[in-house]
């Protein structure tokens, strides 16, 4: 980098605010470009300021602000440290590198899906009588609602190095393809927090650790992207501390979350399926979770005061308290196979805790409630322009809501790509759930038992291919879904709806954002 002489801090406010607004054009550009075009707007900000300084120079020191009457050259220009130019190009360049100022983030998916019949088709990856219970398949030629979460951060960096972000996240969904859907649509502010990290009193074992106080989604939590679903999702509001470090291969965090079953939405896209019943009941989460290099151990313990004495029917009381667990592996590799990633984890709670998604979000479980949940994916080329993505999500589950219930099913889903050129690729998806479900009666729903599959192709346009992570994209697609007969009595699920009753036909185009 060029030496570069700062002489008045309103020209490094005015070459920041300029770098600011041209971030957009440059977005492209190396470092050492954005630092170079830096240096020349610093030069021409100094310029342009140096009359304005040195008329409030003369104004502070009586003489009058007429620079007309006195010669520039009479002027003696500020004196500056090298320490203060320092301290004020560290702070544009944070500025410039997204350490302070304003960041806006965004996930968001829309589509049509239509039916053979030329009719808007039932979809999504909950739709199966499963669904209800977490029970995913693959959302590939499967999604036909638009929803969109914009999170807008503010961070900060003070001058002992602390630093700070505010973060708020509003979110919306619909179902309807109307460009004003009125009542059809939902807005949540799903997140508002604050976060302190770098604190320089915090030392020994707090020395890298961060607090946080606020409604939040929990740093951590991690899904299995290819069926919309969480493996684990914690949230609420309430404060906690992360990156406690209590030993040299060993982090902790810390944190209590606070939930009502009464405000949980009827259709939630982390969670679908579960329902509040209109109960004041609050549900605490107390949460140790732990590292040991790609090894996870989480625990979390729940209370929810007098909701015992809530009926949930079919002469069955809900719980009052619950514990939830989860080991995890997150490997660097696919399965020790090649290059790549993997996650497995397992997952198990009672009472409360038999919820192991949404940890503490579902009221209407028993004191006996017990589930058990395996969770696995991976991701890796299989050849130079081939890249696969395999999942299992599978779950075992008894006394939930109802004495001598029973809800087991398992997913194997399969996402397959073939990069053509660079914007543009085929996907394919392949889908298998099988389910055995026994409610015991429990909000009107039968026992059931049978398959369901789906296959989708769908070619795909990018502004650049290349794994499986990166968006935006345009997709077109063609599904065909088929399910065993029996499925359609369930009476909670999309299967045997308006004609939707297996061997299916569905078409439609989606586009899907993140960044």
């Amino acid at each position: 980098m060029n030496n570069v002489t700062f002489k008045t801090p309103l020209a490094i406010a005015v070459a920041a605010a300029s770098l600011a607004l041209s971030g957009a054009a440059s977005a492209n550009m190396t470092m050492e470009e954005r630092f170079a075009e830096l240096e020349a707007r610093i030069i021409a900000a100094e310029q342009r300021a140096e009359s304005a300084e040195r008329r409030a120079e003369l104004a502070e020191q009586g003489q009058g602000t007429s620079t007309a009457s006195t010669p520039s050259s009479s002027v003696p220009a500020t004196a500056i440290s090298d320490a203060d130019i320092e301290e004020r190009l560290a702070r544009v360049e944070r500025q410039t590198s997204g350490e302070e100022g304003f960041s806006f983030n965004v996930y968001a998916r829309s589509g049509l899906l239509i039916g053979e019949d030329g009719k808007s088709a039932p979809g999504g990856p909950f739709l199966t009588p499963a669904g209800g219970g977490g029970g995913a398949v693959g959302r590939l030629g499967n999604e036909s609602d638009t929803y969109s979460e914009a999170i807008l951060n503010y961070r900060m960096q003070f001058d002992n190095g602390a630093k700070a972000r505010y973060t708020t996240m509003l979110a919306a969904g619909t179902n309807s393809s109307n460009d004003w859907v009125g009542d059809d649509t939902n807005l949540n502010v799903r997140q508002v927090y604050a976060e302190f990290s770098d604190l320089p009193s915090f030392t020994g074992a707090f020395e890298n650790a961060s607090i946080w106080a606020g409604k939040r989604f929990d740093r951590d939590n991690f899904d299995i992207h290819w069926l919309d679903s969480d493996v684990v999702f914690l949230a609420g509001t309430g404060g906690g501390i992360y990156d406690v470090q209590l030993a040299d291969n060993w982090k902790s965090n810390f944190s209590i979350y606070g939930r009502s079953f009464s405000d949980y939405p009827v259709v939630d896209r982390e969670n679908p399926g579960l329902d509040g019943d209109g109960s004041d009941t609050d549900s605490l989460i107390l949460t140790s979770n732990n590292y040991f290099g790609n090894w996870q151990v989480m625990v979390n313990g729940m209370s929810a005061a007098d909701n015992d004495e809530r009926d949930i029917g079919v002469g069955q009381t809900a719980a009052d308290t619950g514990w939830h667990t989860v080991v995890a592996y997150h490997g660097d590799s696919f399965f020790g196979l090649g290059e790549g990633n993997f996650k497995a984890a397992l997952l198990h709670g009672q009472g409360l805790g038999a919820e192991l998604k949404g940890v503490g979000s579902n009221g209407d479980l028993t004191d006996e409630a017990t589930s058990t949940r395996l969770a696995v994916y991976g991701t890796t080329y299989i050849a130079p322009k081939w890249r696969i993505a395999p999942s299992i999500l599978a779950e075992t589950s008894r006394d939930r809501f109802a004495d001598g219930d029973s809800y087991d099913w398992a997913t194997l889903n399969v996402r397959l790509a073939n990069e053509i050129n660079q914007n543009f690729e085929m996907q394919y998806e392949a889908s298998y759930q099988w389910m055995d479900l026994d409610p015991q009666g429990y909000s009107d729903r039968n026992k059931v038992d049978g398959d369901y599959m789906k296959f989708t192709i769908a070619p795909t346009f990018k502004p650049d291919v290349g794994g499986f992570w990166k968006r935006p994209e345009i997709r077109l697609f063609t599904t065909y879904s088929d399910w065993d007969e029996s499925l359609n009595s369930y009476g909670a699920s999309s299967l045997g709806n308006d004609g939707f009753t297996g061997g299916q036909w569905t078409f439609g185009v989606q586009t899907e954002v993140w960044f």
